[in-house]
């Protein structure tokens, strides 16, 4: 009986550790770790080319810090936004989703100074507010190439796919307006800090300029609607042609040319520009932002 009584005992200890770890021992799924390498390749693929660009080292140098700062603070709920939808694991609970976007802006600072260091672009020589503002600056579009990583580089199996609790997202329409602004700015920030943006604003004549903003346009449309791309949407039956185009398509590269001007802004691209040289070089940056929009729907 002593015996049968000690294990007994031993027994409810036992039970008494394992609850107790069950409850201090936070569990992280397995899909956490797979896509967190996963953002880390997806923040390195999206993301060298920008790091990699001198005119984005500079402008850590001279632009406006609290121009830069706001960008880095809408880049949060843009995150939020982000993993809420793509996240580095199945998303139940908002505590998860706050956590993603964190670890993806944790991620996309510490990958912009690992590299920017690898590169001999951080010295003692350097202001350290200097290294801060250049290396905030890239971990803009590294963060959002790190959530952007799970979606483009997660090479599932179809059983995965059809594992019930995962979630893919919302797919209302504010969502879509929401995700054609990420991928204006995230494809927009490669190339509006580049002096092409004013050269070829400078270049081109009003007709030139009308048909870059119809193309981008009917490229916007083409993309999603026409040529059939894995993603694309078809337009339902018994609407009407252009029910697509005002409902998403306009309204896409209405926000792909305000995302546009404030890039440029935030660059201090626009701030010695008369009105007709500013309105010529939002509609060139919008040229690649629609088409950033548009592969946003595609590919999220």
């Amino acid at each position: 009986m002593k015996a049968v009584s000690d294990l007994s005992g031993r027994n409810d200890e036992v039970l008494i550790v394992r609850s107790t770890s069950t409850v201090f021992s936070p569990k992280i799924h397995p899909d956490f770790f797979t896509g967190l390498a996963r953002g880390l390749g997806g923040a390195l693929l999206f993301a060298l080319p920008m790091l990699m660009t001198m005119e984005m080292w500079e402008l850590g140098l001279y632009a406006n810090p609290l121009r830069l700062l706001l960008l880095c603070l809408l880049n949060i709920p843009l995150l939020v936004g982000l993993a809420y939808r793509i996240g580095f694991e199945r998303m139940t609970t908002w505590t998860q989703t706050l956590r993603d976007a964190a670890i993806a802006l944790a991620l996309g600072i510490v990958l912009s100074g690992m590299i920017f260091w690898l590169f001999g672009l951080l010295s003692p020589e350097l202001p350290f507010e200097h290294m801060v503002a250049m290396i905030a600056l890239q971990a803009v579009p590294a963060s959002i190439g790190a959530l952007l990583g799970r979606s483009q580089l997660g090479m599932r199996s179809e059983e995965d796919d059809e594992e019930p609790g995962e979630y893919e997202g919302e797919s209302g329409y504010f969502n879509e307006l929401f995700m054609m602004v990420v991928g204006a700015l995230f494809l927009g920030l490669n190339v509006a800090p580049t002096e092409e943006m004013i050269l070829i604003a400078y270049k081109i004549v009003p007709l030139q300029t009308a048909l870059i903003l119809l193309s981008s346009i009917a490229i916007m449309h083409g993309f999603v609607y026409s040529v059939h791309f894995k993603g694309g949407h078809g337009v339902k039956q018994g609407a009407p042609w252009w029910n697509s185009l005002i409902r998403f398509t306009l309204p896409g590269y209405v926000l792909a040319f305000a995302t546009s001007a404030y890039t440029l802004w935030t660059f201090e691209r626009l701030d010695e520009a008369s009105f007709t040289q500013m309105v010529t070089t939002i509609i060139v940056l919008s040229f690649p932002a629609a088409i950033g929009a548009a592969s946003a729907r595609l590919v999220l």
